[in-house]
């Protein structure tokens, strides 16, 4: 497996935009520090509200626990259809949160995008998140034929929603159902859930996320869980059976917390004989791609170029 590693040329910028970022976000306490979730959700008025589209219909699918909730973006002419899982730790974000990028995925690949919007933690811990995304993949597999005219599908998601994408494929596999994905994108996604050595040892250094918010992330899905447990294969995917799953692009920032995430997921990935890429972005931080820097516009340009070409 090779491992890519871009951004070199930009690293000036990078690092002096992982400066404003820490700056910006030493103004609000951390996620551990404020007792108010709906406070946390709101995200303190430090970044702008997210823009909807009217491109963006809202849609309910059929789940084990009750409807699930979908956002879908299709474009004129549709040649797949991309299941995408939201960030945010399965604590925050929801399939609204990324309109403006979900609608440009979709017009310049010609995928239609169908966003979960799963239930989130504390309020429904695990595996509320994981029934709602494997039932949305299950609705998505046997009616993309005759709701979208293709039965070409992708999927994919960003941190927890990387993870979440692991779990939908992870859960299809009795039923042979995952092979109806030809590929998985996975950006900076969380595979241990009690923590990868670069998690560990991150500290708390005001950029987007670090050791001590990791963890809370992890309590308010798996309460009550020891670290023994957190292992389990079910719950964190880095140590289930990787085999017969698809082709797959992994990337990550190189001062992401979760870069052991990406690294040692991927090497196991390929270890069971799947395909799959790995690309580095240098000095990049979690989350990168949400924001106005270059390697956030050349990511963005090169997930899209990868799906459409998968």
């Amino acid at each position: 497996m090779s491992i890519v590693t871009t951004g070199q040329d930009v690293a000036e910028e990078t690092v002096a935009f992982n400066r404003r970022l820490a700056a910006t976000l030493a103004t609000v306490p951390p996620v551990y520090e404020v007792d108010d979730i709906a406070q946390v959700r709101a995200g303190f008025g430090v970044f702008p509200p997210p823009k909807v589209l009217d491109e963006g219909v809202d849609r309910v699918v059929p789940g084990r626990d009750g409807d699930v909730a979908v956002r879908v973006f299709t474009p004129a002419e549709v040649r797949g259809v991309y299941l995408h899982m939201h960030p945010g730790g399965r604590v925050l974000g929801s399939a609204r949160n990324q309109d403006v990028r979900l609608w440009a995925l979709a017009e310049e690949t010609g995928l239609a995008v169908v966003s979960v919007d799963y239930r989130l933690a504390p309020e429904h811990p695990h595996p509320a998140a994981v029934h709602d995304c494997v039932d949305a993949a299950r609705w998505l597999v046997s009616t993309s034929a005759t709701e979208f005219g293709t039965s070409r599908l992708l999927l994919g998601g960003e941190s927890a929603g990387a993870e979440l994408a692991v779990q939908v494929l992870l859960g299809l596999r009795e039923s042979g159902q995952h092979r109806a994905f030809s590929a998985a994108h996975l950006s900076y996604g969380v595979y241990d859930m009690a923590l990868t050595p670069s998690a560990r040892a991150y500290g708390e250094q005001n950029l987007v996320t670090g050791t001590l918010s990791e963890r809370w992330f992890r309590a308010q899905s798996f309460p009550g869980l020891s670290e023994a447990e957190l292992h389990a294969p079910d719950i964190s995917p880095l140590y289930a059976d990787l085999h017969d799953l698809p082709a797959a692009r992994f990337v990550v920032g190189g001062n992401d917390p979760l870069l052991d995430d990406t690294l040692f997921m991927s090497a196991r990935w390929q270890a069971a004989g799947n395909p799959c890429e790995v690309e580095v972005v240098a000095e990049a931080v979690h989350g990168f791609t949400a924001f106005p820097i270059t390697v956030a516009t050349r990511e963005l340009a090169a997930q899209n170029a990868w799906l459409a070409a998968h």
